[in-house]
C-alpha cells in the first residue's frame, strides 16, 4: 500500500485579488446527500472476489443483475488485452463474429474495456476508439499518429475532442486494431480502460503549469492517477469490474475548468497546518434519469495520498455498488444508501492506515471569482510567452486539421496541445514574437477561430445520429 504514495512539494500559491465584475461568477456546489436508512452489517460484505487475477461477482449476489454484468461474468473483458484475445478476434470477419453470441458480445460490449465502441446501428463494422489523455495534454507526434490512423478510413474517419479533455477517433476497422495498439504505445498513448465500467480520463486544469493564477499544477496528479488506473498501460484488473463508469478530476484553478461538481471524485485544493492537500467531493454525475452534484466527503488528504485515496474510494464502489438497474448503479446511489458518513467509514477501512482526516477549513479556491475565457491570446506565467485558445466547432476535426494543428504546435509552440472539457484546443508556450504570425495562419482564420462569437463559445455537442444509436438529430455537421 505504501508504494501508492507519491511525494509532492507544496506548490506556490496565487494571491491575486478576485475581480469585482458584476458578471456571473463560479461557485462550488455541495448540496447534502439524501438521508440514509440504517444499513445491515451483511450489506457491507464485498460483492466481488478475486479469482485468477480478476475480480468477479460472487454467486450469491448475481440475482437481478443487469445484462452487462452477465456479459462480464461469461467472459472477463480484460482478457482481450491482458491475454491477447484481441489478436485472434481481429482475424475474424464480422460475419464470423456475429454467428456466436460470445464473439458478438466481445465486439459490442467487452471491447469497450479496450476503448473500442462498435457502431452497430449506424456504422456496422466500424469502431470508435477512445484514448486516455490525462489532463488533456498531448503532443504533436501523438496528434499526427492519430491523424494517420483516421486518414486510412477516408470519409468514415474523423476525430472528436471530448468533454473529458480527450480524443476519440472514428471509422476504425477491427482488423487494424492490434497494429493501432502498437502504434499508440510507440507514441506514449493508450486506449485501455477508457470505456464501459472503468475509470474515465482524469481531468485537470487545461492551463496547468502556464496559468499565472493557478492554484496548483494538476498534471503530476492526473498523470499519477492515470498510471495507477491502467497500471502504466499494462492493465489493472483490480479496477476494471466497477458497477458503472467513474469520473475523477483534480482542480487547479479558481475558474473550475475541471467541472468538479459532476465528477465521482473531485480533489479540491486546500491547506492544513502548512501542508498542501485536497478536500474531497464525491458522487457527482449526469444521466438520463438523474443528475447529482458532488457532495463533500468531509475529508482532506495530503498531496502524497492522492492515489491511495482514489484506490480506497474505487474499492468501496467496486465492492459495494449496485449491479442491477443500470440507471441506478452510479456511485451516488451507493452514497445515498450508506449515507455520507457510512460511505466515508468504508473508504477509511480501505485506506493504508485506516485513517482519513476531516475536511480542512483552509480552502484555496476563491468563492467569488469571474470565470476567465481561455480563447485568444493570453499571457503565461513564463515571461515572454503566451497561449492561444482555439474554438473547435462542436469538437469535430478531420485528418488534415489534426496534421495542421500539430504543425502549428511545432513551429510556434513547444509541440504540445491542450484539450478542454468544452471540446476546444489550446496551443501553449508560444513566444510573444510569434503571436502575430500564428494569428494569420489560414487554420485560425478559416476553421478554428481564437475569437469565436458569443453564442458559439460555450457550445458543446454530443455525438449525434451519424454515429450514436440513441441520438435523434445530427449534431456535428
Amino acid at each position: 500500500m505504501a508504494s501508492l504514495s507519491a511525494r509532492f512539494l507544496t506548490p506556490p500559491l496565487s494571491h491575486t485579488a478576485p475581480s469585482s465584475s458584476a458578471r456571473p461568477r463560479t461557485r462550488l456546489f455541495a448540496g447534502p446527500p439524501k438521508v440514509a436508512q440504517p444499513v445491515d452489517a451483511g450489506r457491507l460484505e464485498p460483492r466481488v472476489e478475486e479469482r485468477d487475477g480478476y475480480y468477479v461477482l460472487k454467486e450469491k449476489f448475481r440475482q437481478g443483475i443487469n445484462p452487462s454484468e452477465k456479459v462480464k461474468i461469461e467472459r472477463e473483458p480484460m482478457k482481450l488485452f491482458m491475454e491477447n484475445g484481441i489478436e485472434e478476434l481481429a482475424k475474424l470477419s464480422m460475419e464470423e463474429i456475429d454467428k456466436e453470441k460470445s464473439s458478438k458480445d466481445d465486439i459490442d460490449v467487452r471491447l469497450k474495456w479496450l476503448g473500442l465502441f462498435h457502431r452497430r446501428k449506424h456504422h456496422y463494422g466500424r469502431f470508435m476508439m477512445r484514448l486516455k489523455l490525462p489532463n488533456g495534454v498531448t503532443t504533436s507526434a501523438q496528434t499526427r499518429y492519430l491523424a494517420s490512423v483516421i486518414k486510412k478510413y477516408g470519409k468514415d474517419g474523423c476525430a472528436d475532442v471530448t468533454t473529458r479533455q480527450n480524443w476519440q477517433i472514428r471509422g476504425v476497422e477491427l482488423r487494424d486494431v492490434p497494429e493501432i495498439l502498437k502504434g499508440l504505445a510507440e507514441v506514449g498513448l493508450t486506449c485501455l480502460q477508457s470505456g464501459m465500467d472503468n475509470v474515465r480520463n482524469p481531468v485537470g486544469n487545461p492551463l496547468a503549469g502556464i496559468d499565472p493564477d493557478e492554484i496548483v499544477d494538476t498534471r503530476p496528479y492526473t498523470n499519477l492517477l492515470s498510471q495507477f488506473i491502467t497500471s502504466n498501460f499494462r492493465g489493472n484488473p483490480d479496477l476494471t469490474n466497477l458497477p458503472r463508469k467513474w469520473n475523477v478530476c483534480v482542480v487547479g484553478s479558481h475558474d473550475l475548468y475541471e467541472h468538479p461538481h459532476i465528477n465521482d471524485l473531485a480533489y479540491m485544493p486546500a491547506m492544513r497546518d502548512g501542508r498542501f492537500g485536497f478536500n474531497l467531493l464525491v458522487g457527482g454525475f449526469f444521466s438520463p434519469k438523474r443528475c447529482a452534484e458532488a457532495v463533500p466527503l468531509d475529508a482532506w488528504v495530503p498531496a502524497d495520498d492522492v492515489v491511495p485515496l482514489c484506490k480506497a474510494v474505487l474499492e468501496t464502489y467496486r465492492d459495494l455498488g449496485f449491479r442491477g438497474n443500470r440507471q441506478k448503479t452510479r456511485m451516488m446511489w451507493l452514497i445515498d444508501e450508506l449515507g455520507i458518513e457510512g460511505f466515508r467509514s468504508e473508504v477509511v477501512k480501505r485506506m493504508p492506515h485506516q485513517w482519513l482526516e476531516r475536511e480542512s477549513s483552509e480552502d484555496l479556491i476563491k468563492k467569488q471569482w469571474e470565470r476567465r475565457d481561455y480563447f485568444g491570446v493570453n499571457p503565461q506565467k513564463q515571461e515572454g510567452f503566451s497561449y492561444v485558445g482555439l474554438h473547435i466547432p462542436v469538437g469535430r476535426v478531420q485528418e488534415d486539421d489534426m496534421d495542421e494543428l500539430a504543425h502549428l504546435a511545432d513551429i510556434y509552440g513547444s509541440g504540445e496541445l491542450r484539450l478542454t472539457v468544452e471540446q476546444n484546443i489550446i496551443i501553449p508556450n508560444i513566444e510573444n514574437s510569434k503571436i502575430e504570425a500564428l494569428l494569420k495562419e489560414p487554420l485560425l482564420k478559416d476553421r478554428f477561430s481564437p475569437e469565436p462569437p458569443l453564442l458559439m463559445k460555450g457550445l458543446v455537442a454530443c455525438t449525434g445520429n451519424q454515429f450514436c444509436g440513441q441520438a435523434i438529430i445530427e449534431t456535428k455537421g
